[in-house]
């Protein structure tokens, strides 16, 4: 069958059958986020061009080569967002938040959008989940956004995660770090690639986050940041390590992450999941930006924060064998004969529902034994059967798809609260049973 379109390239359609994956994963970072005093802020999908030129940085491969960018009807520039700490630092200085209490702490789920070669686990509309926290420059807030970013893991099941950290230093000691690099890379400009020969002579330390194989074996010949960096730097990293060694979060220093955005300041990080056969997965990361609020037009303010890919996030669960809560079925599936009792299911299927009930109804016209076979298909825990008899009688036969047992209940009133005490019963005679297995008693 030929269709009209497709999902265009480096997109994905997320069926029904993954959602309840999806919305468990989205609903739990957004709830351990709030228990680290993380509210939610949802900005918009684009912005002006600008707003990711000025931050996220003109030499990086984001802005040169990834972003959306289109004119609109008025002759602006606007771009589809490729990431969300820069949108939400607009949202956050043009709405005066940080007038309020500081520190100022905020999570976003969002999707975004980069124009890249698709691969595994990589899209041109991806998702991402990410905290932002503002207005705190000690090392405790690193620590405490480090010490989030690893319960997030944990609490998801995945164990076997390091948080890898490196730090840039500020903008003084930077200097001396960056003169080194071009002194070091110089010796090597005829064997590096033309990318990174652009980036030496507009910023040096994008060479560090080249993924050429060969210029990765010069770089990792590079002189190391943590040499370069001032006193002042080199405390607040030895403090945040202090803290996440109390705290028992493993970590581990790794001099060559760079990050690939421009706003970052001395703390940067990645999270880096290995699984089993020992290939290295890096889930997210992020950093501290200690000049982005005033390079769009604020005060000087700090922030630090991390965000995290959930398409790789997800497949790495998945693959891991992490656990979801099971998928919501059907409470009670009311089949019917005839039209009079088509209304009444109808009719009883939306008091259920009223009531707080996962209830379905015939919508196909089928046969009863069809509506069965249905119910069962969808995984329904309980079935009702309407006639000509059970109208007549007021009264139908609930059946429980688990075990067969049958009760008989009124169609009155009081109908939901009979279907509730049938249901609250099964369901603890099925515990009693788990409970006699496991030699345990709940009495």
């Amino acid at each position: 069958m030929a269709y009209l379109t497709s999902a265009p390239r480096g997109t994905k359609d997320i069926l029904p059958v993954e959602t309840p994956k999806w919305q468990y994963l989205e609903k739990t970072l957004l709830e351990t986020a709030g228990l680290f005093g993380f509210r939610e802020i949802r900005i918009p999908t684009f912005e002006h061009t600008e707003l990711f030129s000025r931050s996220v940085g003109d030499t990086t491969d984001v802005v040169q080569k990834e972003m959306y960018t289109f004119t609109d009807k008025g002759d602006r520039s606007v771009t589809l967002r490729p990431e969300g700490t820069a949108g939400v630092a607009r949202a956050v200085l043009e709405h005066g938040l940080l007038g309020d209490a500081l520190p100022q702490k905020v999570s976003y789920n969002i999707t975004c959008f980069r124009y890249e070669k698709p691969g595994s686990g990589r899209y041109r509309e991806f998702h991402q989940f990410g905290v932002e926290l503002y207005g705190a420059t000690s090392p405790a807030a690193d620590s405490e956004v480090l010490a989030l970013a690893y319960e997030c893991f944990q609490v998801l099941g995945l164990s076997n995660v390091v948080l890898e950290i490196n730090s840039l230093g500020c903008p003084e000691c930077r200097k001396q770090y960056v003169q080194a690099l071009l002194n070091y890379f110089n010796q090597y400009r005829g064997q590096l690639c033309s990318t990174c020969l652009e980036r030496l002579d507009r910023n040096p330390l994008r060479v560090l986050d080249c993924k050429s194989p060969e210029d990765k074996k010069i770089a990792a010949g590079a002189p190391s940041i943590l040499d370069y960096l001032c006193d002042d730097c080199r405390e607040h990293f030895r403090e945040v390590q202090a803290r996440l060694t109390a705290a028992e979060i493993p970590f581990r220093v790794e001099p060559t992450i760079v990050r690939g955005l421009d706003y970052y300041t001395r703390t940067v990080f990645e999270m880096v999941h290995t699984a089993p056969d020992g290939e290295r997965l890096v889930c997210g990361g992020g950093g501290r930006y200690g000049g982005l609020i005033e390079e769009l037009g604020g005060n000087p303010t700090e922030g630090i924060g991390f965000a995290m890919g959930l398409e790789r996030l997800l497949s790495t669960m998945i693959a891991e064998g992490c656990d979801f809560p099971p998928e919501q079925t059907c409470d009670v599936y009311i089949a019917s004969m005839g039209e009079a009792a088509g209304v009444k299911a109808f009719q009883l299927a939306n008091l259920l529902r009223s009531e707080g009930f996962f209830a379905q109804c015939d919508l196909m016209g089928r046969s009863v034994k069809a509506q069965m076979k249905y119910a069962n298909k969808i995984g329904a825990k309980y079935v009702i059967v309407l006639g000509e008899d059970e109208l007549a009688k007021g009264e139908a036969v609930l059946k429980s798809m688990h075990n067969g047992a049958t009760v008989s209940i009124r169609l009155d009133s009081g109908f939901s609260d009979a279907i509730y005490e049938e249901i609250m019963a099964h369901a603890y005679a099925d515990l009693e049973e788990v409970a006699e297995d496991l030699g345990l008693n709940l009495h």
